[in-house]
């Protein structure tokens, strides 16, 4: 049963834990995004990229007051999560969102919003 699944169904004091185990392949993906995106500079460059269809490192480099190494790496954490893709093109790299990667995110978003959205507060006591 996958993550998605898990999630659109009311879980309840009778899901089994199975279920719900911190090893389960679509929530270690799902952390695993989380992780690449709290990241503040990472976060913005997605957005940046959401905005445009295509951007320079160089271009990219300019809008944030780091190092070139610095958003370099950055950048290679979200395309070593599937988020970002890139080209060469001559002696620049061009970046776009990947557009899987980009699915991907939102069905583990969309599946954590339904989670969350038929929470109802309760009492630990």
């Amino acid at each position: 049963m996958s993550f998605i699944i898990i999630m659109s169904n009311k879980m309840n004091d009778t899901t089994p834990l199975e279920e719900v185990q911190p090893d389960h392949r679509e929530i270690q993906r799902t952390a695993q995004l989380a992780k690449v995106l709290g990241h503040p500079i990472r976060l913005s460059i997605i957005m940046l990229l959401a905005q445009r269809t295509t951007c320079f490192c160089g271009d990219i480099t300019e809008l944030f007051p780091r190092a070139q190494s610095t958003v370099s790496q950055h950048l290679k954490a979200l395309k070593e999560a599937g988020l970002v893709t890139c080209t060469l093109q001559g002696t620049h790299t061009c970046y776009c969102l990947n557009p899987g990667g980009v699915s991907g995110l939102r069905a583990s978003l969309k599946a954590l919003d339904g989670l969350l959205s038929d929470y109802q507060p309760t009492s630990c006591t």
